[in-house]
Protein backbone atom coordinates (compact mmCIF):
# COMPACT_ATOMS: atom_id res chain seq x y z
CA UNK A 1 0.00 0.00 0.00
CA UNK A 2 2.78 2.42 0.85
CA UNK A 3 4.42 2.01 -2.57
CA UNK A 4 1.08 2.75 -4.24
CA UNK A 5 0.70 5.94 -2.21
CA UNK A 6 4.23 7.03 -3.08
CA UNK A 7 3.59 6.27 -6.75
CA UNK A 8 0.32 8.22 -6.70
CA UNK A 9 1.95 11.24 -5.07
CA UNK A 10 4.93 11.16 -7.41
CA UNK A 11 2.67 10.72 -10.44
CA UNK A 12 0.55 13.70 -9.54
CA UNK A 13 3.53 15.94 -8.86
CA UNK A 14 5.27 15.04 -12.12
CA UNK A 15 2.24 15.19 -14.39
CA UNK A 16 2.14 11.43 -14.93
CA UNK A 17 -1.63 11.38 -15.20
CA UNK A 18 -3.15 8.76 -17.43
CA UNK A 19 -0.02 6.73 -18.15
CA UNK A 20 -0.27 3.77 -15.79
CA UNK A 21 -2.40 0.80 -14.96
CA UNK A 22 -4.37 0.40 -18.18
CA UNK A 23 -2.56 -2.59 -19.66
CA UNK A 24 -5.74 -4.49 -20.47
CA UNK A 25 -7.82 -1.66 -21.88
CA UNK A 26 -7.93 -1.42 -25.61
CA UNK A 27 -8.92 1.58 -27.68
CA UNK A 28 -12.54 0.76 -26.92
CA UNK A 29 -11.98 1.00 -23.15
CA UNK A 30 -13.07 -2.62 -22.74
CA UNK A 31 -11.45 -5.16 -20.43
CA UNK A 32 -9.36 -7.88 -21.94
CA UNK A 33 -7.42 -10.61 -20.14
CA UNK A 34 -3.67 -10.10 -20.20
CA UNK A 35 -1.28 -13.09 -20.18
CA UNK A 36 -3.54 -15.31 -18.15
CA UNK A 37 -4.56 -12.58 -15.74
CA UNK A 38 -8.08 -12.92 -14.40
CA UNK A 39 -10.86 -10.39 -14.80
CA UNK A 40 -11.96 -8.38 -11.83
CA UNK A 41 -15.57 -7.36 -11.29
CA UNK A 42 -16.49 -6.54 -14.89
CA UNK A 43 -17.50 -9.26 -17.33
CA UNK A 44 -15.55 -9.71 -20.53
CA UNK A 45 -16.26 -6.86 -22.92
CA UNK A 46 -17.63 -4.52 -20.25
CA UNK A 47 -15.98 -1.14 -19.92
CA UNK A 48 -13.43 -0.67 -17.17
CA UNK A 49 -14.03 2.14 -14.76
CA UNK A 50 -11.00 4.25 -14.03
CA UNK A 51 -10.39 5.21 -10.43
CA UNK A 52 -9.39 8.88 -10.76
CA UNK A 53 -7.52 8.80 -7.44
CA UNK A 54 -5.21 5.89 -8.23
CA UNK A 55 -5.51 6.04 -12.04
CA UNK A 56 -6.01 2.28 -12.08
CA UNK A 57 -8.67 0.33 -13.94
CA UNK A 58 -11.07 -0.84 -11.24
CA UNK A 59 -12.43 -3.94 -12.99
CA UNK A 60 -9.34 -5.80 -14.17
CA UNK A 61 -6.18 -7.17 -12.65
CA UNK A 62 -3.21 -5.71 -14.50
CA UNK A 63 0.49 -6.03 -14.03
CA UNK A 64 2.14 -2.70 -13.36
CA UNK A 65 5.68 -1.51 -12.81
CA UNK A 66 6.82 1.42 -10.77
CA UNK A 67 9.55 3.08 -12.81
CA UNK A 68 12.33 5.16 -11.37
CA UNK A 69 12.41 8.84 -12.25
CA UNK A 70 15.31 8.43 -14.67
CA UNK A 71 13.67 5.58 -16.61
CA UNK A 72 10.31 7.36 -16.62
CA UNK A 73 11.76 10.65 -17.89
CA UNK A 74 13.76 8.88 -20.62
CA UNK A 75 10.75 6.95 -21.89
CA UNK A 76 8.42 9.96 -21.81
CA UNK A 77 11.05 12.14 -23.53
CA UNK A 78 11.31 9.59 -26.33
CA UNK A 79 7.52 9.42 -26.67
CA UNK A 80 7.25 13.21 -26.74
CA UNK A 81 9.75 13.35 -29.59
CA UNK A 82 7.86 10.66 -31.49
CA UNK A 83 4.59 12.52 -30.91
CA UNK A 84 6.17 15.68 -32.35
CA UNK A 85 7.39 13.76 -35.38
CA UNK A 86 3.89 12.40 -35.98
CA UNK A 87 2.41 15.91 -35.78
CA UNK A 88 5.04 17.04 -38.29
CA UNK A 89 4.03 14.26 -40.67
CA UNK A 90 0.38 15.29 -40.37
CA UNK A 91 1.34 18.88 -41.27
CA UNK A 92 3.33 17.61 -44.25
CA UNK A 93 0.28 15.72 -45.51
CA UNK A 94 -1.96 18.75 -44.93
CA UNK A 95 0.48 20.92 -46.91
CA UNK A 96 0.70 18.38 -49.75
CA UNK A 97 4.39 17.64 -49.21
CA UNK A 98 6.13 15.37 -51.68
CA UNK A 99 5.55 11.65 -51.03
CA UNK A 100 9.18 10.63 -50.55
CA UNK A 101 9.71 13.43 -48.04
CA UNK A 102 6.80 12.10 -45.99
CA UNK A 103 8.06 8.53 -46.33
CA UNK A 104 11.45 9.57 -44.99
CA UNK A 105 9.81 11.12 -41.94
CA UNK A 106 7.73 7.97 -41.41
CA UNK A 107 10.94 5.93 -41.54
CA UNK A 108 12.42 8.22 -38.87
CA UNK A 109 9.37 7.65 -36.63
CA UNK A 110 9.63 3.90 -37.16
CA UNK A 111 13.30 4.01 -36.14
CA UNK A 112 12.43 6.09 -33.06
CA UNK A 113 9.70 3.60 -32.05
CA UNK A 114 12.11 0.70 -32.53
CA UNK A 115 14.63 2.48 -30.33
CA UNK A 116 11.94 3.06 -27.69
CA UNK A 117 11.08 -0.66 -27.80
CA UNK A 118 14.73 -1.65 -27.35
CA UNK A 119 15.13 0.57 -24.29
CA UNK A 120 11.85 -0.58 -22.75
CA UNK A 121 12.62 -4.25 -23.44
CA UNK A 122 16.11 -3.95 -21.94
CA UNK A 123 14.69 -2.31 -18.82
CA UNK A 124 12.01 -5.00 -18.60
CA UNK A 125 14.54 -7.83 -18.79
CA UNK A 126 16.90 -6.18 -16.28
CA UNK A 127 14.16 -5.53 -13.74
CA UNK A 128 10.85 -7.39 -14.09
CA UNK A 129 12.08 -10.59 -15.73
CA UNK A 130 15.14 -10.91 -13.49
CA UNK A 131 13.04 -10.34 -10.36
CA UNK A 132 10.39 -12.86 -11.40
CA UNK A 133 12.97 -15.54 -12.24
CA UNK A 134 14.68 -15.06 -8.88
CA UNK A 135 11.24 -15.41 -7.24
CA UNK A 136 10.69 -18.69 -9.11
CA UNK A 137 7.96 -17.43 -11.47
CA UNK A 138 8.68 -19.62 -14.48
CA UNK A 139 5.77 -18.27 -16.55
CA UNK A 140 7.70 -15.01 -16.96
CA UNK A 141 10.09 -16.61 -19.46
CA UNK A 142 7.14 -17.80 -21.54
CA UNK A 143 5.62 -14.30 -21.38
CA UNK A 144 8.94 -12.81 -22.55
CA UNK A 145 9.14 -15.23 -25.46
CA UNK A 146 5.58 -14.36 -26.52
CA UNK A 147 6.43 -10.66 -26.33
CA UNK A 148 9.58 -11.12 -28.44
CA UNK A 149 7.61 -13.07 -31.05
CA UNK A 150 5.07 -10.24 -31.29
CA UNK A 151 7.82 -7.62 -31.59
CA UNK A 152 9.52 -9.52 -34.40
CA UNK A 153 6.47 -9.66 -36.69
Amino acid sequence: MEAETVERERGESEGRRGLGGLGGRGASGKCAPQNGQAFGTAAEGEACSLDQTTEKAACCIHKTKERGDREYKDLVHRLNRIEGQIRGIRKMVEKDAYCTDILMQVAAVTAALNSFNKVLLANHIKTCVTRDILEGKEDTVEELLETLQKLMR
